[in-house]
């Protein structure tokens, strides 16, 4: 019976070690569990700033697109002016 308290005794400090490694195993895999969350949080809110700030530029971007093809369009109607004018003046001196 003697033997039997003593090979018990040992398998449950055997036992309790390995559980013990298991749990301070958890522990790391848990703080590294957090370290690449908050990464990635701040990966994240990096990346929709710069999203942000892409969509600020593409909407600055179309509007000088829409500024410059009125003016273009202001310009071809002058040009064309102009040239009818020039055509009268040659046509009159024919």
């Amino acid at each position: 019976m003697a033997l039997n308290a003593v090979s018990t005794a040992e398998v449950s400090a055997n036992d309790f070690q390995s559980l013990e490694e298991k749990v301070y195993r958890t522990i790391e895999m848990l703080k590294a569990a957090r370290e690449a969350k908050v990464a990635v949080e701040r990966e994240s809110a990096r990346l929709r700033e710069q999203l942000e700030a892409r969509g600020e530029e593409v909407e600055s971007l179309r509007n000088e697109n829409v500024s410059l093809r009125r003016e273009r369009e202001e310009i071809r109607g002058r040009v064309e002016k102009m040239l009818r004018q020039i055509d009268e003046i040659a046509q009159e001196a024919e």
